[in-house]
């Protein structure tokens, strides 16, 4: 069963089959009086309700994920892999409820929700056939060769919390849990309670491959009552969201001695260089600026375009703005969806219009549309953005993008770099050479050549994350199965002992290893 596509006043409901049987899948002490709503951004109906778990919720959800851990733990990795294998199929086989369910959430473009759709199946299938790789023992070079022998192990952490955001309720959910489950944990969710059903319809899926129960955890409800428990129960904490959330996450991880990443905002740079093919970087940055209504927090929200195409592709770049479909269809002609909530809408008005008063001029777009929903917004595109704008320096997370002229490549990093931010950054050049240079100078987590984000997304051998306020720890290639994983070395002491022998003085022992030493540090291999 889908979402209804056509409802009087442009008004969509979600089919009560969609989201039936999706509660059982949030793990509570005992019922649960409070409830909260969950509504659709595009028209603003209540679409569910769901349990307002309360600490005791929590505490009884680590019980029951740290019951079900070891015996998880204990299956061979290839038993684990093939639960991700069938997960990766089941997926794809209901893409479609699943691209339901994530529009009528979050009120993103059909094309936008299909991304998580993607990134979940390639995730799991990307971490069930290396996880074995990863996760095998390794043999280290011995301190004394031929004395000691060295193998280092991997041991699960223990049961994992995670607090995922609205704007990628189905990508953020899982696919930070995939590796975590992989490696051997148990994991405890806590979604963001706008777009909670698209978090319970993935646990669903991962129990129909076969995931133990009690191995994936769900607790739904407010930040507030939930946070501050989950983070002193975890063995090891995954956030992602705001900058100011993070920081009281890590404190509070911090006083626990609890390892844990954090992937929070970006002001990302975009850079137009002048041999630049404009027609390319024009449909790129399009998608960089507008994927997600901007809500993206590896978006682009500034651009810094050469002085030689600036007017060209401002004047592309304006058109193709203004051509752009909005609406609520759930089909995937639809270019850009709504903003998710009443704030959302408040904070992305507010920068614009302070701009605005302050000088900045705008392009296109700049004025809410409540034609097409209450949150709606308009691609908006503004030039005259100084540094006195909170559009400038503060993350907008919104349909909004300054654009900059630049002439020497020097200045242009150096504005690039003039961020409290370093999450992702963007080039556009023919000289690939050239734009691999300029990368290496980026003050970011991630750069992408001739694409917005999606190349270095979807490098899922490679890591992903961010510098300075953009965050700590890395998700994605080995580092995001690794980080789960407790380092063991196992050391065996294979002849005499790390002492002098029997009947040597300690002079003559101390005189004899300096040579050893000495002798080491010039035969290649055991240096």
């Amino acid at each position: 069963m889908t979402v209804s596509e056509t409802v009087a006043e442009s008004e969509l409901s979600v089919e009560t089959d969609l989201l039936a049987g999706l509660e059982s899948y949030v793990t509570t002490a005992g019922p649960r009086e409070e409830r909260f709503d969950v509504e659709t951004p595009f028209s603003g109906a209540v679409i569910g309700q769901l349990p307002a778990c309360d600490p005791d919720d929590v505490e009884e959800a680590f019980v029951r994920a740290d019951h079900a851990q070891t015996a998880w733990a204990d299956r061979s990795v290839e038993e684990r892999a093939a639960v991700f294998k069938r997960y990766h199929d089941l997926v794809i086989e209901h893409c479609e409820e699943l691209l339901d369910l994530i529009q009528a959430e979050s009120g993103k473009a059909r094309r936008h929700a299909y991304e998580e759709v993607l990134d979940v199946a390639i995730t799991a299938r990307h971490y069930a056939y290396r996880a074995a790789d990863y996760l095998e023992s390794e043999s280290r070079e011995a301190a004394v060769p031929g004395l000691t022998e060295t193998t280092v192990h991997h041991h699960p952490v223990g049961v994992v919390g995670i607090i995922s955001p609205w704007n990628y309720p189905l990508s953020l959910a899982v696919s930070d849990a995939i590796p975590a489950l992989l490696a051997g944990n148990s994991v405890v969710l806590k979604p963001a309670e706008q777009t909670s059903y698209t978090a319970l319809k993935a646990v669903e899926l991962l129990r129909e491959a076969g995931l133990p129960r009690d191995a994936f955890q769900v607790v739904t409800g407010f930040g507030e009552p939930l946070g501050e428990p989950l983070v002193a129960d975890a063995d090891y904490v995954c956030f992602t969201g705001s900058g100011a959330t993070g920081r009281i996450v890590a404190g509070q991880a911090g006083q626990h001695l609890t390892d844990c990443s954090l992937e929070l905002g970006g002001k990302n740079p975009g850079i137009v260089c002048a041999d630049a093919d404009v027609d390319r970087a024009v449909e790129g940055l399009i998608r960089g600026c507008f994927t997600n209504a901007g809500q993206l927090c590896i978006s682009l929200e500034r651009l810094y375009v050469h002085e030689d195409v600036y007017d060209r592709f401002l004047e592309r770049f304006v058109d193709a703005v203004e051509s752009m479909r909005l609406g609520t269809d759930y089909s995937h002609d639809v270019d850009m969806g709504s903003l998710v909530s009443e704030q959302q809408l408040e904070k992305v008005t507010d920068h614009v219009e302070e701009a605005k008063a302050e000088g900045a001029t705008v392009l296109t777009g700049g004025t809410a549309r409540p034609d097409l929903g209450p949150y709606f917004y308009e691609p908006t595109v503004l030039t005259d953005v100084d540094e006195s704008m909170a559009l400038c320096t503060e993350e907008t997370f919104g349909p909004v993008v300054g654009v900059y002229e630049w002439r020497d490549t020097d200045d242009v990093v150096e504005q690039a770099n003039d961020s409290d931010y370093g999450l992702n950054a963007s080039i556009w050049t023919d000289d690939v050479d050239r734009g691999k240079e300029m990368a290496t100078r980026i003050e970011t987590g991630t750069v992408n050549i001739n694409e917005s984000y999606a190349a270095a997304w979807v490098a899922l051998d490679a890591p992903m994350g961010g510098v300075k306020d953009s965050g700590i720890g890395r998700r994605h290639g080995e580092h995001g199965l690794m980080k789960y994983t407790e380092p063991q070395t196992v050391a065996v002491q294979k002849r005499l002992a790390m002492d002098a022998p029997p009947g040597m003085p300690y002079w003559l022992y101390a005189k004899v290893m300096n040579g050893a030493l000495k002798l080491q540090r010039r035969i290649p291999g055991m240096r």
